[in-house]
């Protein structure tokens, strides 16, 4: 089974002989270097590259180029040989790119001779760097693993290689490149793309475009899966566009003007669109090509596979394949409810022309045509009924081989796959908030995935609402779900950052979510304890408001290392319980320009709030809440696609009851953050 690496993970390495292939979307110089068991390497003579290619145990690329297979023989090298790595780095000649974020990210795979994958790695996050050590097979405990580095150098390889002690480090690199320079080592280009696959049942489709969760974006040329057609296809999105002004106090969430979900600008409902490109990411170079799917039967539709979409990652292609199951599934159900619509209207009206003839309205000519008309409209539904249940049952299947293959961002609380939990070395691409589903397909749940860092703040409604089964819940029982929402929210974001790069302050002025938000205040992941009373509302809210001044300062000055020292750095939230209680007229403008300014210097806000408690403000903080996404501790369909506009009803993640899992997750979180500050 093949393990995808993060930056910092490792992985045993089964067999001695491997290959480690390289793809990479512009020609690139690969090499390895052979280190003792401090990492230093010796001497030019410890260096594989296109000049010298091979080493005992080690052969590397003659040439430059766009792909590469690396032979390794781990028994063949030498004893005193305790670590190889794998180098990456662009040639300095030609017109090529002359630094690896302008490029696709590198893919790179330990595989084994007959082309099983063990290990995989996607160096992403690279910006300014020309070279980089891209993975490193070493020695550990009489075995051999594989650790993803990542570890890039602006300087080039000359850098890179005095980073490994080599006193040569310089003279070396010049040589590596006069080689490639001189035709030693040959560029040769990459290869083309491979096409796009739409043929039914095949899940490979386009990335979106980069949007941030709530631009209300469909993908470009995205191409459908399931071929039901659909009446209320939008039009290309419209970009850049700006928001419509406010949403509903307990409505669907407005659309951007012109957007998909409002073809005629008229203020149509539109969810918070999925943004599924990689953050970092700018080159639009091919990724390598998804998993192919298991043969189908004759007759029947290919049978789903998880990661069936394009994308530079498995992390991608699920993200990638979660979108394409909630377009799927939003156009499916338009084309049943206009079907039913429209059977419906044709029924009206043979009725309205039975009554309108006079000769018909008594005797058995009328109940004939009546019966007639009742039996057309019930085949129309039953025809539109059936390939809704085809479609939703391919879906449901793909479902089913999705969720469990979920990265922890993207799993339910109730996946295994927080039993494995482990603090990450990198952030993922999306969070999610909760699951998405329609009356038609009650069994199927769309993960809600929103993109980090978050864009927009959180308010999470705790007004007495009616939930989508029509059970009342009052409003002490609303504030408690409220907090413990807000708690599953900020320990999910806890969970997906590295130790360190994330910080979450709490605002609780007269103490009342003190049960709710024990496992935070308890399990040592806040910055301090949360704050109390007038006087720690205004603590908690000047250091922050002063926070996202330095940083915009620094930032317009064209100066962010000259922030103070021991500014944290990290990404910050603060939860904000039982607004506007304990709340003054500064503190609230206070609160407003966190929540307006704060999100593009990394300050995030998450409310649990009632809005009608805060009547007294009037419009004063109709700003607000339009600048936070709101969400629902309990079930309630308002949010609504960007496609056709459906209302969906939102679940939020709440843990199961009875569940440690969201202990475990905080206990291994706080032991990181421990760590990360001795």
């Amino acid at each position: 089974m093949t393990a995808e690496l993060t930056r910092g993970q490792n992985h045993p390495l089964p067999r001695a002989r491997l290959e480690i292939r390289v793809s990479a979307g512009t020609p690139v110089v690969a090499g390895a270097t052979l280190g003792d068991e401090n990492g230093t390497i010796h001497g030019v003579e410890w260096v594989a590259h296109p000049g010298a290619p091979v080493l005992p145990g080690l052969e590397v690329s003659r040439q430059a180029a766009a792909d590469h297979r690396l032979a390794v023989d781990l028994d063949a090298v030498p004893d005193a040989v305790h670590r190889v790595s794998v180098l990456l780095a662009l040639p300095v000649a030609g017109q090529g790119p002359a630094r690896f974020g302008a490029v696709a990210a590198p893919f790179t795979a330990v595989t084994g001779l007959d082309g099983e994958e063990v290990a995989s790695y996607t160096l992403t996050g690279l910006e300014s760097e020309s070279a980089v050590v891209a993975l490193e097979l070493y020695r550990r405990q009489g075995g051999w693993k594989v650790r993803a580095v990542g570890q890039g150098y602006a300087g080039g390889l000359a850098e890179l290689l005095a980073d490994q002690r080599l006193p040569e480090a310089h003279q070396l690199a010049g040589g590596i490149h006069e080689a490639v320079a001189r035709g030693l080592a040959r560029s040769v280009p990459a290869p083309p793309a491979p096409p796009a696959r739409t043929a039914d049942g095949d899940r490979s489709r386009p990335a979106a475009p980069a949007h941030g969760p709530d631009h209300g974006t469909a993908p470009q040329g995205a191409t459908g899966r399931i071929p039901s057609a659909s009446p209320y296809d939008p039009p290309a999105a419209a970009s850049g566009a700006q928001p419509a002004d406010g949403q509903g106090e307990h409505g669907t969430q407005r659309p951007y003007p012109g957007g998909p979900g409002d073809p005629a600008g008229a203020g149509r409902p539109s969810a918070p669109a999925i943004d599924y490109s990689h953050p970092r990411r700018q080159s639009a170079a091919p990724p390598p090509p998804p998993p192919a799917a298991p043969p189908a039967e004759p007759g029947r539709p290919a049978r789903p596979v998880a990661g069936d979409a394009t994308g530079w990652s498995m992390e991608e292609r699920l993200y990638n394949q979660v979108w394409g199951m909630f377009e799927d599934l939003a156009r499916t159900t338009a084309a049943y409810r206009s079907a039913v619509d429209f059977a419906d209207s044709r029924r009206e009206k043979e009725l309205d022309q039975v009554l309108s003839d006079p000769r018909s309205r008594i005797g058995g000519q009328g109940d004939a045509a009546r019966e007639a008309a009742r039996e057309r409209y019930e085949q129309l539904v039953s025809r539109a009924r059936e390939v809704l249940d085809r479609d939703v049952a391919q879906l449901l299947a793909e479902a089913e081989v999705v969720e469990p293959a979920l990265p922890a961002a993207y799993a339910r609380w109730d996946n295994p796959v927080w039993h494995a939990y482990r603090v990450p070395m990198e952030i993922p691409m999306a969070l999610r908030l909760g699951d998405l589903h329609l009356p038609e397909a009650d069994r199927i749940r769309v993960p809600m995935l929103v993109r980090l860092p978050l864009e927009r703040g959180l308010w999470i409604d705790s007004g007495r609402s009616a939930s989508s089964d029509g059970a009342v819940t009052d409003s002490h029982e609303m504030r408690r779900l409220g907090v413990e929402t807000a708690v599953a929210h900020a320990a999910r974001l806890l969970a997906v950052y590295p130790a360190g790069e994330f910080t979450v302050h709490v605002i609780d002025p007269a103490g009342a979510g003190t049960q709710a938000l024990a496992p935070l205040a308890q399990g040592g992941v806040l910055a301090a304890p949360p704050a109390r009373g007038a006087a720690g509302t205004a603590d908690v809210l000047g250091r922050l408001t002063e926070r996202v001044d330095l940083v915009q300062m620094a930032l317009r000055g064209g100066a962010p290392d000259a922030l103070p020292p021991g500014l944290d750095t990290s990404q910050q939230l603060l939860i904000v319980n039982d607004f506007p209680h304990g709340f003054d007229d500064r503190a609230v403008n206070q609160l407003r320009y966190l929540a307006d300014e704060g999100p593009a210097v990394g300050v995030h806000l998450m409310m649990v709030a009632d809005r009608e408690e805060s009547a007294g403000y009037g419009p004063l903080l109709d700003p607000l809440w339009r600048s936070l996404l709101r969400l629902t501790p309990v079930p309630d369909d308002h949010l609504a696609d960007p496609w056709v506009g459906h209302a969906w009803t939102y679940e939020p993640p709440l843990v199961p009851p009875g569940s440690q899992v969201l202990q475990q997750v905080l206990a291994q979180v706080a032991a990181a953050r421990i760590s990360w500050h001795r």
